[in-house]
């Protein structure tokens, strides 16, 4: 007497620890996709809106598709001060990024390599700095600047911003020194560094990524900036895109065909910047975290 084979079920594959089942990659990709959808639909309103010929089309969106225009950009760009409004950004933005950045640097790597007297009181100090708000300090800071005639101004704006920018860069570049090891330091001592050139030669290259970070945040910070551009900027011809975005609207009136328009122009030079930045951004922000 012959005994069949004894046939055996299958086995299932076995899920490895962290992958997502079939139901859950869908549910996933559905919320990401959904939440993709509604951080750029502000963005695709507003291009939509820029392509209305006329200021009252915001009230009756359905009819701007059938007449849509491009005529706002060149209304834009040749008759208003664009391209003065776009110099000052550039340079309000580009200096407090540099000045702002450096100084939080340095703030930074001293506080996380140096022991002196108050060095944390002085990162607390900094964060303190933040809690106050804007409306409170631009009333002394313009008497300040005022009396040293640095009102009206590139140079003093950037320096007003740096007060706000560089106490949070300072935070955030302290946490990610920590994460580059001392014996760098030691070592380029040895090698017959001064403490200026080791932090200039080795450790700057080292943390590009949180340098970037605190770039970004500055550059942004600069560029959106309104309450001390508006107070410190009294000529016209030195208005940045924010404070020159204010005389398309009047006591009775405002034009926001041409608000629209001007607004996605002002977003060119963002995303070339984060575009140029954007791979060190995540890195940045990620090994900030890691110690401090």
């Amino acid at each position: 007497m012959t005994s069949s084979p004894s046939t055996s079920a299958p086995r299932k594959p076995q899920r490895r620890r962290g992958e997502l089942g079939p139901v859950a990659r869908v549910g996933t990709h559905v919320t990401l996709s959904v939440a993709s959808m509604i951080a750029l639909f502000p963005i695709f309103w507003l291009l939509y809106l820029s392509l209305g010929p006329d200021k009252d089309d915001y009230l009756h969106p359905g009819g701007i598709a059938a007449k849509a225009t491009l005529d706002n950009y060149w209304f834009v760009l040749t008759n208003t001060a664009f391209f003065d409004w776009l110099w000052s950004t550039m340079v309000v933005a580009g200096g407090t990024t540099l000045f702002g950045v450096m100084s939080a640097a340095t703030t930074g790597y001293a506080v996380s390599r140096m022991r002196f007297p108050g060095n944390r009181t002085l990162m607390w100090v900094l964060l303190l700095t933040q809690a106050f708000p804007i409306a409170v300090l631009i009333v002394p800071m313009y008497e300040i600047f005022s009396r040293l005639g640095l009102v009206d101004s590139h140079f003093g704006l950037i320096l007003v911003n740096c007060t706000t920018i560089v106490p949070y860069c300072s935070w955030l570049l302290k946490g990610y020194f920590d994460t580059i090891p001392i014996e760098l330091d030691e070592a380029g001592m040895m090698d017959g560094l001064t403490p200026f050139g080791t932090f200039w030669r080795l450790i700057l290259p080292l943390a590009r990524p949180g340098l970037a970070v605190a770039a970004f945040y500055a550059f942004i910070t600069a560029f959106a900036e309104v309450a001390f551009a508006s107070t410190f900027l009294l000529d016209d011809s030195k208005y940045t895109f924010a404070v020159g975005l204010q005389s398309f609207i009047s006591e009775h009136d405002a034009q926001w065909n041409l608000m629209a328009a001007t607004a996605v122009l002002i977003a060119i030079p963002v995303t070339i910047f984060f575009y140029l930045v954007q791979r060190h951004v995540v890195t940045g922000l990620t090994a900030g975290g890691v110690k401090g």
